[in-house]
Parts: structure tokens; sequence; C-alpha cells
């Protein structure tokens, strides 16, 4: 095997895992209450016979022209087959289409359809029921696989044992993709409209991964294990694994999200990726444990929560505060590590704004999560909080990473150009054009730089909306101001085209019965809860502070408190977990109504 210093292709990670550091553990996966180990010599050998027996099918490349190559579909929750799918389609010039286990069967009928897929691997026998439908109405689909034993056929069929002649064929059909190949299309999910296919090639990912690696940096290290849990579909995840791979970094897939911290106790990982969703889900248990203390504890958790609250990664603090800080870790702080496994070295954030006050929290506590920016159509990442001294502000997204050039245009939305900007969109030439002009990706978020170095993301262009007085509002920085309140889960900001700001609001009902107890309110359901004039009267305290970090016009004047928390199965948040702006004001329409009614 030809020793590899660098990747030109996505499988040739697998090669340098082998070469460098190859691991009993590459890939793990809890199977009945006990792990299954990958190691790197069984992916690559399966990967090859996957292969051997795809181009055996018929599946493969047929021209060079993203239409003339086939796609194969794959539906799944993360585990060790989708990565060695992703191998295998790779291995044979063919493209690989994740689609998101949420995604309603309407549009996975479209990104079927449109992608052509001859193709289709399905997790289980759930996955199966939901989607039957939508795939038999495909006429190009010839086959559905399953990763766990069904009625469909189960993928393991597709393997072929590997003869001398079969590893020749395989290793000659892998040397002849090029770099510049696509590898896969991700179909941004359908927030306004139909999905769009993001066309990515080899060199577009793996020009990203190079830069990622580099600049953070982040060194080959493979005593260290990683959880996975969020969607292998997004391409923040993706990268994430494939940048795992390349330093060496056993990968522990979560199966049941609800159980994070039972894998989290368990695996004690050293790095993850998450979404800033995640991070607030985590803290508001964390203060609804704080609120359920008593006495002197309360008054300490208390205390160490505003200390934390302080803390800034560029002023050296003082002797007082450092001798404060180690007293809370010590009380407070530790805990919360060691229910985070008590051995990360750090936590990658992106997919949407991080709340300072919950990044500097978080540090103080010595639990450093970094945040970071990109869109699926950049590879995904464009910049990053870094690991290495005054390399970090809190509330931006770091500084752009070097082999990119990145410029705000005249309103503010940031341009990137690089090698790693994405071919195109998928049958899409007029979408393409008008996204990337002059080689820069248009990426239709808005921006500004901090101190002339560090991005910090403002808001979604399409996002913003103007007042029936003309004047602009960005929605997300109030939103995430909002927040900030352990009392808010959840919160959507609106008033396009109205005469004030208005807001619905998700209230964080575990610690709003803490609250309602200490209080000596009673709390029956979550109805009653909300019409409750002390509770009302606490919200709209809540929101008096909040607005007075903003101007008048960007002020909420009146809200709406909601009973139910948003989701990802009932359709108001995308399966990266931000808002579906649209599919929420379409769903409470009457409260919206409500709010203007006067």
């Amino acid at each position: 095997m030809e020793k590899l210093s660098a990747p030109a292709r996505l499988f040739d990670i697998v090669d340098i895992q082998l070469q460098k550091f190859p691991k009993d553990d590459m890939l793990c996966l809890k199977e009945k209450n006990k792990w299954r180990y990958y190691s790197t010599r069984e992916v690559k050998e399966t990967a090859a016979k996957l292969s051997a027996g795809l181009s055996q099918s018929d599946i493969g490349f047929k021209d060079n022209t993203p239409e003339g190559v086939d796609k194969v579909v794959v539906i799944s929750n993360n585990r060790p087959e989708w990565i060695i799918l992703d191998l295998a389609v790779q291995q044979i010039g063919a493209v690989i289409v994740p689609v998101y286990p949420t995604t309603n069967p309407t549009e996975l009928n479209f990104i079927l359809q449109e992608s052509g897929a001859k193709l289709v691997f399905i997790d289980d026998e759930e996955m199966l029921d939901r989607f039957d439908t939508a795939i038999s109405e495909v006429t190009t689909v010839q086959n559905v696989y399953t990763f766990s034993k069904t009625r469909a056929k189960h993928w393991t069929e597709l393997l072929v044992d590997l003869t001398p002649e079969i590893s020749q064929k395989v290793e000659e059909t892998k040397a002849s993709i090029t770099s510049e190949r696509i590898a896969t299309i991700i179909y941004t999910s359908g927030t306004t409209g139909l999905p769009k296919g993001v066309m990515l090639s080899h060199s577009n990912i793996i020009s990203n991964l190079l830069i990622d690696k580099q600049d953070l940096p982040f060194p080959d290290a493979p005593e260290y294990k990683a959880l996975s849990f969020l969607p292998l579909n997004h391409i923040f995840e993706r990268v994430a694994n494939y940048f795992y791979m390349i330093s060496g970094v056993s990968i522990y897939y979560v199966t049941d999200i609800s159980r994070i911290g039972d894998y989290l106790k368990e695996v004690k990982p050293d790095v993850f990726t998450t979404v800033p969703r995640l991070l607030e889900k985590v803290f508001n248990k964390i203060m609804a444990s704080g609120h359920n203390l008593k006495g002197i504890k309360k008054k300490i958790f208390f205390w160490s929560i505003g200390l934390a609250q302080k803390y800034d990664n560029v002023k050296k603090p003082g002797k007082l505060y450092k001798l404060q800080l180690r007293i809370a870790d010590k009380l407070v702080y530790s805990k919360w590590r060691k229910a985070l496994g008590n051995n990360l070295k750090f936590i990658i954030a992106g997919g949407a704004a991080c709340q300072e006050r919950l990044l500097r929290i978080f540090h103080a506590a010595k639990i450093p999560v970094y945040e970071g920016y990109g869109p699926t159509e950049n590879s995904p990442v464009i910049s990053a909080n870094r690991r290495v001294d005054n390399e970090m502000r809190f509330g931006t997204v770091g500084v752009p990473f070097g082999g990119q050039k990145v410029k705000l245009g005249e309103d503010g939305e940031i341009c990137v150009k690089g090698p790693c900007v994405m071919m195109g969109y998928y049958k899409n030439p007029e979408l393409t054009a008008e996204t990337i002009i002059d080689g820069w990706l248009h990426t239709g978020d808005i921006g500004i730089w901090v101190e002339d170095k560090y991005l910090k993301i403002t808001d979604r262009k399409k996002e913003i909306f103007k007042t029936s007085g003309g004047k602009y509002v960005a929605p997300q920085p109030i939103e995430n101001k909002l927040k900030e309140s352990a009392l808010i889960e959840q919160a959507i900001v609106v008033g396009e085209g109205e005469k004030f700001v208005g807001a619905l609001i998700v209230p964080a009902f575990e610690n709003l019965k803490s609250y309602m107890l200490h209080k000596g309110l009673t709390y029956t359901t979550n109805e009653d809860a909300i019409k409750d004039k002390d509770i009302i009267n606490a919200y709209t305290k809540i929101i008096t502070k909040a607005n007075k970090n903003f101007n008048k016009v960007e002020q909420i004047k009146k809200y709406k408190l909601l009973t139910a928390e948003w989701g990802v199965d009932t359709g108001e948040l995308s399966p990266k977990l931000s808002l579906r702006r649209k599919i929420i004001m379409d769903k409470y329409k009457k409260e919206i109504e409500e709010i203007y009614a006067s």
C-alpha cells in the first residue's frame, strides 16, 4: 500500500489511519448493552467488500458529470455502517446522498426523484415503515437495504469476498477517482421551499478538513475518544468524523440522544461536537438542580453562577477572583465536569449562535466550548475560536481559517472564497449563479468584524424583517438575550410589517416549577402556570430587563407564553435544532394575531 502523507480523496483517510495508528476501536456502537468495536482493518476491508458488491450491482460512475454519476441515498441514525457505506460508495465513484431520519416523506420523495437514486440504505424497521410509500413511488430506486434485520434485504447481502482479482479491481477503480470528483450531495432542510442539493467534491471537504486540523490546531491523538450524536447527515458532524479518523480518535456513536448523559459518563470522551440548543438544555438541567438546593448550598451554587458569568479569557484575573474560582470549582464546577465524563479537552459548537453568557460560564468551569461557523456550501467551516491563547473572543465565531478569503458585503453579508466553496447546487445553475459570484460564496449570513479580526454573526439576511415604520429588526440577538433567563427555553421574535416587535416564548417548565415552589405558588399544569398573574409578571420583568440591551424599535412590546416545547418531530426545529421560522409562524398564527389584535 502506497504511503500517504495527506488524503487526496476522502476514502484515503482510512489508509492513513491504518498506516499511522491502526486501532481496534476505530468505530464503536452499543448493541444490546454491549459495545461492538470496528477496527481500522475491519472498516477498510468491509468497505472494500461493499464497494465490490455495489459495482457488481452496476452502481458507480458512468461519466464525469454529477448527473452521470449513480446516487445512493442513506437514511439512518449515526452508526459505523453509515461510515462504511459512505467510504464504499466513494471508492466506486458513486455519490452518497444523506437524508435526515426526521425528513418528511414528501421531501424524501423529492430528493429521490431529483437525484435519481438507484439504491436506498435505511436504518431499521420503523424508518422503513415510515418511508416505504415515498420510496416505492420512485421508479429509479432498484433496491432498498437496511442496517438492522428487517423484512427488507440486509446490507451485508451486498458484501463480496475479496479474491485477489476483485481486490485489484476495487483498487484500480479507487485509483481512477480524482480529488475534484463529486463526493456527496447534501440537501438542505426545506424551511422556505424545496430542498437544495449542495454538491461537494472530495477536494472541497478535504481542503476544509486539513485547514481545520492545522488552524485549531489539533494534533494526532490516537488515545482520544469522541462521542458522535449530531446527525451524520449534516456536513458539520460528517467532517468532524473525518477529522477524528485522520487524527486517530476513536468514535463512539450515540443511538439514543435522550441517554446522552449515560454515554458521557460511560465513554468519558475527550471531544464532541454539538449545537447551542443542546448546550442550553444541559445548562437548564444544571440550573434546575441549583433551584432544588436549599440553604447554604443554594447560595453557593448561585454565587458560583454569578462568578462564572464574569469570566473573561482576555483580561488577566485578579488574585481574589482566581481564589474565588478555585473555591467555586471545588464546590460546584467539578460536579458539572463529572457529569460530562470528567475528561473533556474541548467541545466544538456550531450550527447557530451560542449565548455569550453560556460560553463564559462553561469556560469558567473548565468546560472549554469553542464556537465555529460555516454553511454546508463551504464544506463547512469558515472560522472558529481557537484552543490557543488570545485566539478566542466570546460572542464571536473566531478568526477565519487560512487558505480562504472572507469579506463583508455592503449590507454586511459574509462572503467567502477558496477551495472549500461548493461545486454548486445540483440541477440548479440559476441558484448557483445567484449564490457564487466571481468565485465568492454569498452565505446569506450578516456579520461584523470585532477588533478587525474576529467574525461575529449578527443574523440571517432572510430573517431580518422590517416593521411598518420601515425600521429593520434582527431577531437572533434578541432571542439569544431572552434565552439567557433560566425561565425561558425557546423564543421567536415576530413583527414583520407590524407597528412593534412581539415574541412567542416557550417557558423552561422544569425551572418554572422550581421557581413557583420557591415563591409559594402551586403548579398544576403548563396551561395553568402561564395564566398565573405572578408568573406573567415574572416574564414581563425578564423581557423588560432584556429590552434594555436594544434600541426602542427592537424592544419587545407584547408577548405570548406557549405551553409546549418546539421540537424536530413536531416540525418547529430543523434537524440541527435551529428554528423553522415560517413553520412556527404558520402554526401559531392565531397567537401572533392576538399579539397585534389591539
